[in-house]
This record gives structure tokens, C-alpha cells and sequence, in this order.
């Protein structure tokens, strides 16, 4: 078990070159799904209630699920299927498949870039291999535990960055509706990494940060609350290109937990330190 997949638990399979493939297939699946959703890509999709902007995002949803479902059960038939996007904590044991088919959804409705399809296998609630698709760039990230993080096939590393001052970190809404709790501790983040970074970028999706993460171009990201879907992805291809996961107060991340923070080795405990003020 490499060092950088400690900070998750992940344990790699007993049969590695069988999840070599079903990542092969999976980084196809979203692909494919991906492509449905870049043919719908394009205006801004108008909505006057929040009742019609929930079934603009359930279409986007539906377009890429129509793909997605059928490829992965067909490779995991006996893998169960994490229905809501938004839920976290532990999952019961067996195989589950966490799907996210248009992370950044209400992104693609207002024709903005930053949109991506991702599917995560779990494995006893270890991820054991994910896929991100970027269907404007073309660009699929994968990772599998114990076999590293990559980018098109190319090996991904988080950056060497030693100072926070120097770093640039970010951070993310979770979801619509936070409790007033959760909106005030990311104002004051937010505020405290202003002081301590270089520069702070706020946007979402949490997976498009993480990509960041894992390919060396943002120091650090962190996020309160959250969900499975949102941050599995990410959390398991920062891991495998040598990156630190915990919470924001430096103890171990599960999806149970309150916080998230990933970061360069090299800024993590600053990150720790500044989010702990």
C-alpha cells in the first residue's frame, strides 16, 4: 500500500490487473455518457421556479444515466447503485457503484465549461478505481488504488508547493441550501485563507478542484459537508498522485466526515492550521 493511498484506507485489490481493465471500462462508460451530455451543451437553459430548473438538471441526469447504468452493471452486475448524488456517510459492504452524471450540472444549464461525468467504483466502502470525463476538453482522469492517479494515461502528481503563502487553494458549495452553520464556516475560510494563501478561488464543482489537485496545479482544496459523489472522485486521485486527505482539522477523512481538505503535502499542515483558527 503506497503511502499516499494510507490517507484514505484505500486497499488495492487482490486482483489488480482485473480492476486495471474494469477502470479501462468504466474511463469508456463516462465517455460515452459524456458525449450525450456535450450534444446538449450549448444556450442557457432559462428557468423561472425551482421546480423547472429541477427538471432541467433531471434531464441532463437522465441523458448520461440512460448510458451509464446499463455499461457499469453490465461490468458489476451484483454491485449495487448509489441513488442520491447527495448523500454521504458509510455505505453497507459489498460493491456500490457512486455515479455522478453531470457533476456541475446547474454549470452545463448556464452554459459554462466547468461540467464533467464521473463514476467510482467502492469496494467495502474503499474506492477502488474512478473516472472523470471532461467532454469539452476530452480529457478523462483516472485513478486506481495502488496503481496511481493519471491524466490520458500520462502519471499525475500534486505540486511541491512548500508555502501556503505561495499557494493557490479553493474551495466549494456542496449544495444549494446549506444550514446557516456550514454558510457562515466557509465565509470564515474563505476569509482566514485570504490572509494565508496566495490566492483563493471559489467555484464548484468540488471534483473540478480536485483534479487540480491531483495534476499539481491548485495547492490545496477544502469543502464543508458534502457528499460521496462529490468528493470520492477527487479524493482518490489526489491520494494516488501523493497528495494529503483529512478534514479541515488534520484528522482522518471518511465520507462521514464534517470537512474535507486535500492538499500538497507541503501545505497541509498550514492548511490545517488556518482552517483550525
Amino acid at each position: 500500500m503506497s503511502k499516499s493511498v494510507q490517507h484514505v484506507g484505500v486497499t488495492a485489490s487482490a486482483d489488480p490487473v482485473s480492476d486495471a481493465e474494469l477502470l479501462a471500462q468504466t474511463a469508456l462508460a463516462v465517455e460515452a455518457a459524456g458525449s450525450a451530455l456535450r450534444e446538449r451543451f450549448g444556450d442557457v437553459v432559462r428557468y423561472e421556479t425551482r421546480e423547472e430548473l429541477m427538471r432541467a438538471l433531471a434531464a441532463n441526469d437522465d441523458a448520461a444515466l440512460d448510458i451509464l447504468r446499463p455499461r457499469l452493471a453490465a461490468l458489476r452486475p451484483d454491485a449495487g447503485w448509489v441513488e442520491d448524488e447527495l448523500a454521504g456517510g458509510a455505505l453497507p459492504s459489498g460493491e456500490w457503484w457512486i455515479v455522478d452524471p453531470a457533476e456541475g450540472n446547474v454549470n452545463h444549464l448556464h452554459a459554462l465549461p466547468d461540467w464533467a461525468v464521473t463514476a467510482t467504483l467502492v469496494r467495502d466502502n474503499q474506492p477502488v478505481l474512478t473516472a472523470v470525463h471532461l467532454p469539452l476538453t476530452g480529457e478523462t482522469y483516472t485513478a486506481l488504488a495502488g496503481g496511481g492517479a493519471h491524466l490520458d494515461g500520462r502519471p499525475l502528481r500534486v505540486s511541491r508547493t512548500a508555502d501556503l503563502g505561495l499557494g493557490l487553494v479553493a474551495t466549494s458549495q456542496a449544495r444549494p441550501d446549506e444550514d446557516e452553520k456550514v454558510v457562515r464556516r466557509i465565509g470564515s475560510s474563505i476569509t482566514a485563507m485570504l490572509f494565508d494563501a496566495l490566492v483563493v478561488r471559489a467555484s464548484v464543482p468540488a471534483t473540478l478542484h480536485l483534479l487540480n489537485v491531483a495534476a499539481g496545479r491548485i495547492d490545496a482544496f477544502w469543502q464543508f459537508a458534502g457528499a460521496r459523489a462529490d468528493l470520492l472522485p477527487g479524493a482518490l486521485l489526489v491520494a494516488e498522485a501523493g497528495g494529503r486527505l483529512s478534514d479541515a482539522e488534520g484528522r482522518p477523512w471518511t465520507p462521514g466526515s464534517e470537512s474535507f481538505l486535500a492538499a500538497a503535502p507541503g501545505v497541509h499542515a498550514e492548511a490545517v492550521a488556518t482552517l483550525s483558527r
